[in-house]
């Protein structure tokens, strides 16, 4: 065993913490926000614009961070307006100890600390092949078994010690997959094993349920939802190729009726939700008027 493995065991060890139930008291309610990333508001949404226009809309900031980016201009002066912001990391493997070196650690936890996010998240799966190179981006998801399971769990567990910040991992997009779990058995494992928070992304979970021939609700009954801190919801576009049909998770302004229903039910299941997040950071404000207006009449029960 190398150093860094002594090093990384000792991480995700046991140790007192208080479990999540109690620690998801302290996190703050966000309400209803959007999201954004390094260059999206050339041509996309103005958050701060988009704010003045509709309160109601955009409560808060989900910034997209790679660390070799970092923050544009257009979140910056959201930050400095004093305004509540998440950090979804856009380059980190959790399931692989390689990618969460001591370095990216660090520097993870100061950015954090720096724009003063209310906790981490992010979609749990490979965002890079090998070494982290600037703009790989790639997203895979993971593989769907227990030890897969399991050394995600580790992973969430050291970037919370590692931050002090909650973790919320999410389910990515894909068109294939590959392992004997279901998708949301594998995060409902994860959840458990690293006690953590969980990001249910329902856009991201119609389209696995499509892609893999599956009625979108399938598996949701044994899902912990009181285990949901934030949602996202996001529009796709459907397309064929090869005789073939797929879904292309591309934050268009219009959600698959599956998105919506799934998210209703979400809203009125999860207990501990604090934020939702409609991703449509692309497009123009016009031609997400009437998404976002559904979106806020559906989520009017839950605040």
């Amino acid at each position: 065993m190398t150093v860094d493995d002594l090093r990384y065991a000792r991480a995700v060890s046991p140790r007192e913490e208080a479990p999540f139930a109690e620690r998801c008291e302290a996190l703050p309610r966000l309400g209803i926000g959007i999201s954004t990333e390094y260059g999206a508001g050339r041509g996309g949404l103005d958050p701060i614009e988009l704010r003045r226009m509709h309160p109601d809309w955009v409560q808060f900031l989900e910034i997209g961070i790679d660390l070799e980016r970092g923050v544009d201009a257009d979140a910056r002066r959201w930050i400095e307006s004093g305004w509540p912001v998440t950090y979804h990391f856009l380059d980190a493997n959790l399931e692989e100890r390689e990618s969460l070196d001591e370095t990216w650690l660090g520097d993870t936890r100061e950015l954090a600390r720096e724009i003063g996010a209310a906790w981490l998240c992010g979609d749990a799966g490979l965002w890079h092949m090998g070494p982290r190179e600037r703009g790989h981006g790639v997203l895979m998801p993971p593989i769907l078994t227990d030890d897969s399971a399991t050394e995600m769990a580790h992973g969430v567990t050291l970037l919370r010690r590692a931050t002090g910040l909650e973790v919320l991992p999410e389910n990515p997009p894909s068109q294939v997959y590959v392992g004997d779990l279901h998708l949301l058995d594998y995060f409902a494992r994860v959840a458990e094993r690293a006690d953590c928070g969980l990001l249910l992304d329902v856009a991201h979970l119609a389209i696995y349920q499509r892609a893999t021939h599956r009625d979108p609700f399938e598996a949701l009954d044994r899902f912990p939802l009181e285990r949901v801190i934030e949602v996202h919801v996001a529009g796709a576009s459907e397309f064929t190729h090869a005789g073939r049909s797929f879904v292309d998770d591309d934050h268009t302004a219009q959600p698959l009726p599956e998105t919506w229903a799934l998210l209703e039910h979400v809203l009125a299941h999860a207990p501990r939700l604090r934020a939702l997040v409609f991703e449509c950071e692309r497009n123009r404000a016009a031609d997400v008027r009437a998404s976002f207006e559904r979106v806020t009449a559906l989520a009017s029960a839950w605040r």
